[in-house]
């Protein structure tokens, strides 16, 4: 039997204390998390942590969010190069692909949405301009199913259905009924906000 790679061994403990660490941010806030919470979560001491995330709570929040931010843009490319000779097939894609991302990702999306001032300027303006580019792949789609939106029009519809979609945090306690079925209402909202022509 071969040997395990260490390096993945060690990767994969990095993403699991990261992914604890953001649920933990998620229900209680940044400030109410602090680094023996998550040590405890993830069964390491808190001092221990730092062998791992030297810049503490701020080094933790940024790469867990930076990484989801450069994922989003590169799925996002994807299916609009997939899709580029037909806009409304790319904005399906698009829609199921980010209420993908919505249904399983809620905590992150909580975090993103009230944490994000937490970090230094630096990491944060890398995050904002990595969503940035994300919206204008949904802008340019937009534009190109509906040639009559203005940029600024296609970004406020892109900003309505990233609303809806993103209200997973929200909704994942509320909403009985099988993931299949939340995800089949979003995407039906979404597309809706999106696309006049889309039916039901």
């Amino acid at each position: 039997m071969g040997k395990v790679n260490p390096n993945l061994v060690r990767r994969s403990r990095r993403e699991e204390i990261l992914d604890l660490a953001v649920e933990l941010f998620a229900a209680r806030g940044y400030h109410g998390v602090s680094m023996d919470d998550i040590g405890a979560r993830a069964h390491i001491t808190g001092p221990a942590l730092y062998h791992h995330f030297k810049g503490g709570k701020e080094a933790m929040l940024a790469e867990a969010l930076t990484p989801v931010s450069q994922r989003l843009l590169d799925g996002g490319r994807e299916h609009v190069a997939r899709h580029r000779d037909d806009p409304r097939a790319a904005v399906r894609a698009l829609v199921a692909f980010h209420v993908d991302f919505a249904l399983t990702s809620p905590a992150v999306i909580a975090v993103q949405l009230h944490e994000l001032d937490r970090l230094p300027d630096e990491p944060r303006r890398e995050i904002r301009r990595l969503q940035r580019a994300y919206v204008e792949e949904w802008v340019g789609v937009l534009r190109r199913l509906r040639p009559e939106l203005t940029a600024e029009s296609a970004r406020v519809l892109a900003h309505a259905a990233f609303g809806l979609m993103n209200s997973t945090p929200f909704l994942n306690r509320e909403i009985p009924g099988e993931r299949d079925q939340v995800a089949a209402l979003l995407t039906d909202a979404a597309l809706a906000a999106l696309d006049p022509r889309h039916r039901g």
